[in-house]
């Protein structure tokens, strides 16, 4: 395992203003477009994971990913409770069902780490089968790495006072509030609990290949500005981002009807 990252130790007043954070999201997310088309015409694959704390900025930053994609290549997967279906089946089959194809990227909003979060804070699995679960998901991230995949794993963290905050300020707005549930407010009553679990998590399943990227969230911008980066890295470390040369037989078709 690699150097244990604990919450304690993040700096939650890590922040950006507005013109250098508009300056870098455009290079990032041209850098995206550019990461697509290499995955696409190469048949790669990449997976980012989206985990955090409830109103921690995940949805946001993926909406800055989302609005740049091509929604051919990629998708987003909302994960929740499991349906009944699965109830009765190995626990990773729904998220092996979601692996993304070649030439595709995949992003998890919440994922398999749900195993050893609120399955083991609420109680949902036995603890011998939650701490069984590191190790199922090390070697479900190993399998897909050694497939080809990339894994970004990002942890989204802001502080209770914040998390708090956030609530309220989407309780008083109508277009947002249906993001809160009562669900919410119980994880924040059980903050220390799940604090635990996320060091725990961090120790257990942060591996080379796969490792776990905590960002400060406490300030929107930096976080999404953070985020994007450690994707960026992860998925265009060592791979030829150079955009193709045009189709011979598209340059052919366009020259006779005297485009240039």
């Amino acid at each position: 395992m690699s150097d244990a990252i604990r919450l304690a130790d993040l700096d939650l007043s890590r922040c950006l203003k507005r013109a250098p954070y508009d300056d870098r999201l455009a290079e990032l997310q041209l850098q995206l477009v550019r990461i697509q088309q290499a995955y696409f015409l190469q048949g790669r694959t990449a997976a980012i994971v989206f985990e955090g704390w409830d109103a921690g900025g995940k949805g946001g930053t993926i909406r800055r990913i989302s609005a740049v994609m091509d929604p051919r290549n990629f998708k987003v997967w909302p994960i929740g409770a499991p349906r009944s279906h699965y109830l009765d089946r190995h626990w990773l089959l729904r998220f092996m069902e979601r692996v993304p194809p070649r030439g595709a990227i995949s992003v998890f909003d919440r994922s398999w780490y749900g195993r050893v979060l609120v399955e083991r804070v609420d109680g949902l699995t036995p603890e011998v089968r939650w701490r069984q679960g590191y190790g199922e998901i090390v070697e479900f991230e190993r399998m897909l790495v050694d497939d080809g995949t990339r894994i970004a794993k990002l942890f989204f963290h802001i502080s209770s006072k914040e998390q708090l905050r956030r609530f309220e300020a989407r309780l008083k707005d109508p277009l947002k509030r249906w993001k809160l549930t009562a669900e919410d407010f119980r994880n924040h009553a059980r903050r220390a609990d799940y604090e635990a679990a996320i060091d725990d998590m961090f120790a257990e399943t942060s591996v080379p290949d796969a490792p776990w990227c905590a960002i400060p969230a406490e300030d929107k911008k930096y976080a999404r500005i953070a985020a994007l980066e450690e994707i960026v890295a992860r998925l265009g470390d060592g791979v030829d981002l150079t955009p193709p040369p045009p189709d011979p037989e598209v340059d052919a078709a366009a020259r006779r009807l005297g485009l240039p």
